[in-house]
């Protein structure tokens, strides 16, 4: 794949910043050092108020990554939310927000082998740190950029992870996010644009196959079946190929795209997960996020009987 053209847009920004949290024991820390090992200027917990002077005067030589999270001086989701705002509409500042996930379950079992006090429960147990902590940062997750999900990923992976989307050298990139949703929930915020999967055929119907997701190949295979998907998928693609190009060419960082059903779970699940591989292969970064898919696994996770999670990321 050729070097992405470098829009004049991206040219006039004086800061790149990179805000990166995510709960307690979630490889922040982590991050942080694979930041820095690629060339960015790294500062940790540094408190919220002061962020905003980073990005005054001069430019910056470097791009800026910043470790937040609960332990921060002044730290509290609504004033990072009312942050993130700012910044995003400083016209001199390129941001992004990384969030570090991982299931409840491992979070709980990293803080059991270093014995460490979570710091939202230095007198209580881990779980019902981790617990307020998820509760806490649940709207500055709806926010971020990036999401990467730890539950799996060793150290090295992680920093892998961090500079494939990080890393410098490659010009600037457009960060490409497909999310799956249900029309009954309403469409998530922050979408540029819009597939409606609700004509396709519902695996709902099917009793073997509506307690799966569309992730299954049993699903995909039902909803191939539709004589209509072949040329939608190809219609979309081809679009979306087209498209993109063009928005990194404007200047456009990050680009969100959702595809809807009645219930998020089949449809919805299954076109973003093949659109996603496509546009992959194609040389685009591109994370996925199953918005239904989080609710149930997340609610389920905070009774403690399943993992809760991003779907790749």
């Amino acid at each position: 794949m050729s070097n992405p053209i470098v829009p004049e847009s991206t040219k006039a920004r004086d800061h790149r910043l990179v805000l990166v949290t995510g709960p307690s024991g979630a490889g922040r820390s982590t991050a942080i050092n694979a930041l820095e090992d690629i060339g960015y200027e790294v500062i940790d917990n540094l408190p919220l108020s002061f962020v905003p002077r980073l990005v005054e005067g001069q430019s910056s030589a470097h791009p800026i990554a910043l470790g937040l999270d609960v332990r921060n001086r002044d730290f509290n989701a609504a004033a990072l939310i009312e942050l993130i705002d700012v910044l995003t509409r400083n016209p001199a500042v390129l941001l992004e927000v990384l969030y570090l996930d991982c299931n409840p379950t491992t979070l709980i079992r990293r803080y059991s082998e270093t014995r460490r006090r979570h710091p939202l429960a230095p007198a209580d147990s881990p779980e019902e740190g981790v617990e307020r902590e998820i509760d806490l940062l649940a709207p500055v997750r709806a926010r971020a950029d990036h999401l990467i999900d730890t539950t799996d990923l060793t150290i090295h992976a992680l920093k892998a992870e961090v500079a494939r989307w990080f890393g410098e050298g490659t010009g600037p990139r457009l960060a490409v996010s497909l999310q799956s949703f249900s029309y009954r929930r309403g469409l998530p915020r922050g979408l540029d644009m819009v597939f409606d999967c609700r004509f396709l055929r519902n695996p709902h119907w099917e009793a073997g196959l509506r307690p799966q997701d569309g992730r299954d190949p049993a699903v995909v295979s039902y909803i191939r079946q539709d004589d209509r998907f072949d040329e939608f998928y190809q219609r979309v693609k081809d679009l979306l190929l087209f498209l993109l190009p063009a928005h990194l060419q404007e200047g456009k960082a990050h680009l969100s795209i959702g595809f809807g059903c009645t219930g998020g779970q089949h449809r919805s699940v299954a076109v973003a997960e093949m659109l996603a591989d496509a546009l992959a292969e194609k040389g685009w970064a591109v994370s996925k996020r199953h918005r239904e898919l989080e609710r149930r696994v997340g609610a389920s996770a905070l009774d403690g009987s399943e993992a809760y999670g991003v779907d790749g990321a």
